[in-house]
Protein backbone atom coordinates (compact mmCIF):
# COMPACT_ATOMS: atom_id res chain seq x y z
CA UNK A 1 0.00 0.00 0.00
CA UNK A 2 1.12 3.51 -1.06
CA UNK A 3 0.51 5.97 0.90
CA UNK A 4 1.12 9.58 -0.11
CA UNK A 5 1.12 11.35 3.80
CA UNK A 6 0.65 15.56 4.48
CA UNK A 7 2.20 17.49 7.45
CA UNK A 8 1.48 20.65 8.31
CA UNK A 9 0.91 20.98 12.14
CA UNK A 10 2.94 23.46 12.80
CA UNK A 11 6.05 25.31 10.87
CA UNK A 12 7.17 22.47 8.51
CA UNK A 13 5.53 22.10 5.60
CA UNK A 14 6.43 17.64 4.49
CA UNK A 15 4.58 15.59 2.28
CA UNK A 16 5.84 11.92 2.03
CA UNK A 17 4.90 8.63 0.38
CA UNK A 18 5.24 5.28 2.58
CA UNK A 19 5.30 1.85 1.22
CA UNK A 20 3.36 -0.56 3.60
CA UNK A 21 4.17 1.94 6.40
CA UNK A 22 8.15 1.18 5.94
CA UNK A 23 9.59 1.99 3.17
CA UNK A 24 9.93 5.66 2.51
CA UNK A 25 10.15 6.46 -1.12
CA UNK A 26 10.18 10.33 -0.50
CA UNK A 27 10.60 12.86 2.04
CA UNK A 28 10.17 16.23 1.62
CA UNK A 29 10.45 18.74 4.23
CA UNK A 30 10.30 22.25 4.08
CA UNK A 31 11.19 23.85 7.17
CA UNK A 32 10.71 27.73 8.32
CA UNK A 33 13.53 28.05 11.01
CA UNK A 34 15.14 30.86 9.23
CA UNK A 35 11.67 33.01 8.45
CA UNK A 36 10.32 32.54 12.52
CA UNK A 37 13.47 32.85 14.52
CA UNK A 38 13.54 36.88 14.08
CA UNK A 39 10.53 36.19 16.30
CA UNK A 40 12.06 34.00 18.69
CA UNK A 41 9.06 31.14 18.06
CA UNK A 42 6.38 30.40 15.76
CA UNK A 43 4.16 33.06 14.50
CA UNK A 44 0.98 31.10 13.69
CA UNK A 45 -0.33 33.46 10.80
CA UNK A 46 3.14 33.43 9.10
CA UNK A 47 3.21 29.57 9.41
CA UNK A 48 0.18 29.18 7.62
CA UNK A 49 0.65 31.94 4.94
CA UNK A 50 3.81 29.88 3.74
CA UNK A 51 2.32 26.64 3.69
CA UNK A 52 -0.10 28.26 1.42
CA UNK A 53 2.82 29.12 -0.91
CA UNK A 54 5.03 26.09 -0.83
CA UNK A 55 2.24 23.09 -0.52
CA UNK A 56 1.68 22.09 -4.10
CA UNK A 57 5.52 22.92 -4.89
CA UNK A 58 6.16 20.22 -2.02
CA UNK A 59 3.46 17.82 -3.34
CA UNK A 60 5.18 17.75 -6.84
CA UNK A 61 8.26 17.24 -5.33
CA UNK A 62 7.38 14.19 -3.62
CA UNK A 63 5.28 12.65 -6.20
CA UNK A 64 8.31 13.13 -8.68
CA UNK A 65 11.18 11.56 -5.92
CA UNK A 66 8.94 8.52 -5.40
CA UNK A 67 8.83 7.58 -8.96
CA UNK A 68 5.33 6.37 -8.47
CA UNK A 69 2.27 7.67 -11.00
CA UNK A 70 -0.77 9.25 -8.99
CA UNK A 71 -2.87 5.96 -10.06
CA UNK A 72 -0.18 3.84 -7.90
CA UNK A 73 -0.96 5.62 -4.86
CA UNK A 74 -3.58 4.19 -2.87
CA UNK A 75 -4.58 6.35 0.01
CA UNK A 76 -4.10 9.96 1.36
CA UNK A 77 -3.25 10.68 5.28
CA UNK A 78 -3.14 13.57 6.57
CA UNK A 79 -2.95 15.25 9.96
CA UNK A 80 -5.87 16.48 11.86
CA UNK A 81 -4.29 17.71 15.11
CA UNK A 82 -3.16 18.47 17.34
CA UNK A 83 -1.33 21.94 16.43
CA UNK A 84 -1.66 25.19 14.81
CA UNK A 85 -5.32 25.70 13.36
CA UNK A 86 -4.43 27.79 10.68
CA UNK A 87 -1.62 25.45 9.48
CA UNK A 88 -3.29 22.16 10.07
CA UNK A 89 -6.02 23.84 7.70
CA UNK A 90 -3.56 24.25 4.96
CA UNK A 91 -2.78 20.28 5.08
CA UNK A 92 -6.00 19.16 5.46
CA UNK A 93 -7.71 21.24 2.43
CA UNK A 94 -4.47 20.34 0.46
CA UNK A 95 -4.79 16.45 1.15
CA UNK A 96 -8.77 16.50 0.49
CA UNK A 97 -8.25 18.07 -2.79
CA UNK A 98 -6.07 15.49 -3.76
CA UNK A 99 -7.80 12.82 -2.77
CA UNK A 100 -11.02 14.23 -4.12
CA UNK A 101 -9.36 15.15 -7.37
CA UNK A 102 -7.72 11.81 -7.92
CA UNK A 103 -10.95 9.43 -6.44
CA UNK A 104 -8.23 8.21 -3.20
CA UNK A 105 -9.30 7.36 0.35
CA UNK A 106 -8.30 9.60 2.91
CA UNK A 107 -7.60 8.95 6.78
CA UNK A 108 -6.35 11.68 9.40
CA UNK A 109 -3.86 10.99 11.68
CA UNK A 110 -3.45 12.50 14.80
CA UNK A 111 0.20 14.03 15.43
CA UNK A 112 1.25 12.38 18.25
CA UNK A 113 0.49 8.82 17.27
CA UNK A 114 2.79 9.73 14.10
CA UNK A 115 5.49 10.73 16.12
CA UNK A 116 5.10 7.48 18.00
CA UNK A 117 5.19 5.70 14.20
CA UNK A 118 8.32 7.46 13.59
CA UNK A 119 10.14 4.70 15.65
CA UNK A 120 8.47 1.87 13.70
CA UNK A 121 9.68 3.00 10.37
CA UNK A 122 13.75 1.54 10.95
CA UNK A 123 12.79 -0.53 13.51
CA UNK A 124 9.65 -2.68 15.00
CA UNK A 125 7.77 -2.14 17.51
CA UNK A 126 6.84 -4.67 20.12
CA UNK A 127 4.09 -4.73 22.50
CA UNK A 128 3.87 -4.05 25.06
CA UNK A 129 5.76 -1.18 25.18
CA UNK A 130 6.02 2.16 27.23
CA UNK A 131 6.96 5.63 24.79
CA UNK A 132 7.79 9.09 26.75
CA UNK A 133 6.62 11.37 23.83
CA UNK A 134 8.46 15.19 24.24
CA UNK A 135 8.60 17.54 21.90
CA UNK A 136 7.81 21.38 21.83
CA UNK A 137 3.88 20.93 22.58
CA UNK A 138 3.45 17.73 24.24
CA UNK A 139 5.24 15.82 27.53
CA UNK A 140 3.21 12.37 27.57
CA UNK A 141 4.24 8.78 28.80
CA UNK A 142 2.28 5.74 27.02
CA UNK A 143 1.46 2.94 27.36
CA UNK A 144 0.99 0.85 24.81
CA UNK A 145 -0.60 -2.86 24.13
CA UNK A 146 -1.17 -3.00 20.57
CA UNK A 147 -1.22 -1.31 17.40
CA UNK A 148 -3.27 2.18 17.67
CA UNK A 149 -4.38 0.80 20.96
CA UNK A 150 -2.54 3.13 23.56
CA UNK A 151 -3.27 4.59 27.18
CA UNK A 152 -1.81 7.35 28.57
CA UNK A 153 0.21 7.16 31.95
CA UNK A 154 1.41 10.26 32.82
CA UNK A 155 1.67 13.74 31.18
CA UNK A 156 2.78 17.72 31.84
CA UNK A 157 0.85 19.62 34.36
CA UNK A 158 1.84 22.73 32.66
CA UNK A 159 4.95 23.33 30.31
CA UNK A 160 5.95 20.71 27.86
CA UNK A 161 9.55 19.74 27.93
CA UNK A 162 10.73 21.63 24.41
CA UNK A 163 8.95 24.66 25.97
CA UNK A 164 11.08 24.34 28.69
CA UNK A 165 14.34 24.10 26.74
CA UNK A 166 13.09 27.24 24.32
CA UNK A 167 11.71 29.61 27.09
CA UNK A 168 15.46 28.81 29.01
CA UNK A 169 17.49 29.35 25.75
CA UNK A 170 15.32 32.98 25.42
CA UNK A 171 16.24 33.93 28.90
CA UNK A 172 20.03 32.54 28.31
CA UNK A 173 19.90 35.31 25.43
CA UNK A 174 20.23 32.25 22.77
CA UNK A 175 18.09 31.81 19.32
CA UNK A 176 15.69 29.98 18.62
CA UNK A 177 14.83 27.13 18.39
CA UNK A 178 16.45 26.58 22.01
CA UNK A 179 16.31 23.07 22.61
CA UNK A 180 19.17 22.02 20.45
CA UNK A 181 21.53 24.86 21.21
CA UNK A 182 20.98 24.15 25.05
CA UNK A 183 21.86 20.25 24.23
CA UNK A 184 25.21 21.44 22.68
CA UNK A 185 25.92 24.08 25.15
CA UNK A 186 25.04 21.46 27.95
CA UNK A 187 27.60 18.95 26.59
CA UNK A 188 30.65 21.72 27.41
CA UNK A 189 29.56 22.38 31.01
CA UNK A 190 29.18 21.14 34.63
CA UNK A 191 26.63 20.80 36.87
CA UNK A 192 27.44 23.82 38.95
CA UNK A 193 24.15 25.42 39.73
CA UNK A 194 21.63 23.81 42.15
CA UNK A 195 18.52 23.42 40.41
CA UNK A 196 15.17 21.30 41.20
CA UNK A 197 13.78 17.74 40.05
CA UNK A 198 9.98 17.95 40.51
CA UNK A 199 9.13 14.39 40.99
CA UNK A 200 6.00 15.73 42.14
CA UNK A 201 5.81 12.28 44.46
CA UNK A 202 6.94 8.66 44.11
CA UNK A 203 4.62 7.85 42.17
CA UNK A 204 3.47 10.45 39.66
CA UNK A 205 3.94 9.81 36.18
CA UNK A 206 3.03 13.24 35.63
CA UNK A 207 5.87 15.80 34.70
CA UNK A 208 5.74 19.38 35.66
CA UNK A 209 8.61 22.04 34.23
CA UNK A 210 6.92 25.09 35.13
CA UNK A 211 9.01 25.47 38.29
CA UNK A 212 12.11 24.26 36.79
CA UNK A 213 12.05 27.25 34.50
CA UNK A 214 10.93 29.92 36.55
CA UNK A 215 14.26 28.70 38.85
CA UNK A 216 16.52 29.33 35.95
CA UNK A 217 15.29 32.91 35.47
CA UNK A 218 15.60 33.97 38.98
CA UNK A 219 19.24 32.44 39.34
CA UNK A 220 19.20 34.62 35.93
CA UNK A 221 17.81 37.69 37.14
CA UNK A 222 19.50 37.66 40.31
CA UNK A 223 22.35 37.41 38.98
CA UNK A 224 22.05 40.37 36.50
CA UNK A 225 21.12 42.52 39.40
CA UNK A 226 24.22 41.73 41.26
CA UNK A 227 25.87 42.54 37.81
CA UNK A 228 27.03 38.71 38.21
CA UNK A 229 28.04 36.85 35.20
CA UNK A 230 26.00 33.80 34.26
CA UNK A 231 27.90 30.94 33.28
CA UNK A 232 25.97 30.06 30.01
CA UNK A 233 27.35 26.44 29.23
CA UNK A 234 27.31 25.07 32.95
CA UNK A 235 23.50 26.50 32.87
CA UNK A 236 22.30 24.68 30.16
CA UNK A 237 23.85 21.74 31.77
CA UNK A 238 22.43 22.27 35.34
CA UNK A 239 18.78 22.51 33.92
CA UNK A 240 19.64 19.92 31.48
CA UNK A 241 20.65 17.40 34.02
CA UNK A 242 17.26 18.45 36.18
CA UNK A 243 15.28 17.44 32.90
CA UNK A 244 16.80 13.88 31.86
CA UNK A 245 16.94 13.31 35.90
CA UNK A 246 13.08 13.27 35.56
CA UNK A 247 12.24 12.38 31.97
CA UNK A 248 14.22 9.14 32.86
CA UNK A 249 13.54 7.96 35.97
CA UNK A 250 9.66 8.10 35.41
CA UNK A 251 10.22 6.26 32.20
CA UNK A 252 12.34 3.81 33.62
CA UNK A 253 10.09 3.22 36.77
CA UNK A 254 6.81 2.68 33.87
CA UNK A 255 8.83 0.21 31.98
CA UNK A 256 9.71 -1.86 34.64
CA UNK A 257 6.11 -1.76 36.51
CA UNK A 258 4.61 -2.60 33.22
CA UNK A 259 7.05 -5.04 32.10
CA UNK A 260 7.30 -3.95 28.39
CA UNK A 261 9.57 -5.44 25.65
CA UNK A 262 10.35 -2.13 24.72
CA UNK A 263 11.15 2.11 25.44
CA UNK A 264 10.19 3.80 22.96
CA UNK A 265 11.39 7.77 22.99
CA UNK A 266 9.42 10.07 20.52
CA UNK A 267 9.09 13.44 19.69
CA UNK A 268 11.32 16.53 18.59
CA UNK A 269 12.94 16.33 22.36
CA UNK A 270 14.00 12.85 21.20
CA UNK A 271 16.69 14.62 18.88
CA UNK A 272 18.43 15.33 21.97
CA UNK A 273 21.91 13.41 22.44
CA UNK A 274 21.85 14.04 25.98
CA UNK A 275 18.47 12.37 26.62
CA UNK A 276 19.35 9.68 24.09
CA UNK A 277 22.50 9.24 25.99
CA UNK A 278 20.59 8.76 29.69
CA UNK A 279 17.95 6.34 28.34
CA UNK A 280 20.70 3.71 27.39
CA UNK A 281 22.43 4.26 30.08
CA UNK A 282 20.07 4.05 32.97
CA UNK A 283 17.53 1.57 30.87
CA UNK A 284 20.11 -1.41 30.28
CA UNK A 285 17.13 -4.57 30.74
CA UNK A 286 14.83 -2.87 27.89
CA UNK A 287 15.59 -2.84 24.01
CA UNK A 288 15.36 1.19 23.32
CA UNK A 289 13.64 2.43 20.31
CA UNK A 290 14.66 6.30 18.89
CA UNK A 291 13.40 7.36 15.53
CA UNK A 292 16.46 8.39 13.18
CA UNK A 293 17.02 11.96 13.38
CA UNK A 294 15.43 13.14 10.33
CA UNK A 295 11.86 11.06 11.49
CA UNK A 296 12.39 13.14 15.21
CA UNK A 297 10.77 16.60 14.34
CA UNK A 298 7.71 17.00 12.69
CA UNK A 299 7.86 14.99 8.89
CA UNK A 300 5.04 13.52 7.08
CA UNK A 301 6.70 10.36 6.74
CA UNK A 302 5.75 9.31 10.10
CA UNK A 303 1.91 10.27 9.35
CA UNK A 304 2.57 7.54 6.43
CA UNK A 305 3.75 4.70 8.47
CA UNK A 306 1.20 5.62 11.59
CA UNK A 307 -1.82 5.79 8.41
CA UNK A 308 -0.59 2.43 7.39
CA UNK A 309 -1.79 0.90 11.01
CA UNK A 310 -4.65 3.14 11.33
CA UNK A 311 -6.26 1.84 8.13
CA UNK A 312 -5.86 -1.60 8.97
CA UNK A 313 -7.60 -1.29 12.07
CA UNK A 314 -10.13 1.64 11.09
CA UNK A 315 -10.73 2.14 7.23
CA UNK A 316 -10.46 5.13 5.50
CA UNK A 317 -12.77 8.31 6.91
CA UNK A 318 -16.48 7.75 4.41
CA UNK A 319 -16.24 10.67 2.53
CA UNK A 320 -13.60 13.82 2.00
CA UNK A 321 -14.74 16.03 5.15
CA UNK A 322 -12.30 14.23 7.36
CA UNK A 323 -14.27 15.99 10.83
CA UNK A 324 -13.04 18.07 13.82
CA UNK A 325 -9.81 18.63 14.25
CA UNK A 326 -8.17 16.00 16.77
CA UNK A 327 -6.30 16.63 20.12
CA UNK A 328 -4.93 14.01 22.39
CA UNK A 329 -6.56 10.84 21.67
CA UNK A 330 -5.67 8.60 24.97
CA UNK A 331 -7.50 7.55 28.00
CA UNK A 332 -5.61 7.43 31.38
CA UNK A 333 -4.17 5.09 32.69
CA UNK A 334 -3.44 4.17 36.46
CA UNK A 335 -0.90 1.44 37.71
CA UNK A 336 -0.40 0.09 40.54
Amino acid sequence: MNILAVESSCDETSVAIVSDGKKVLSHIVLSQIDIHKVFGGVVPEIASRNHVIHMTRVFEQAIKESKLSIDEIDLVAVTQGPGLIGSLLVGINAATAFAFANNKKIVGVNHLIGHIYAANIDNEIKFPAVALLVSGGHTELLYLEDHMNFKMLGTTLDDAVGEAYDKVARTLGLSYPGGPIVDKLAAQGSETYKLPRAYLDNDSLNFSFSGLKSAVINLVHNANQKNEEIRVNDMCKSFQESVLDVLVDKTKLAAERLNVNQVIIAGGVAANKGLRARIAEKIKDKEILIPAMKYCTDNAAMIGAAAYYQYQKQGAHPNYLIGGLSTIPFEMMEIE
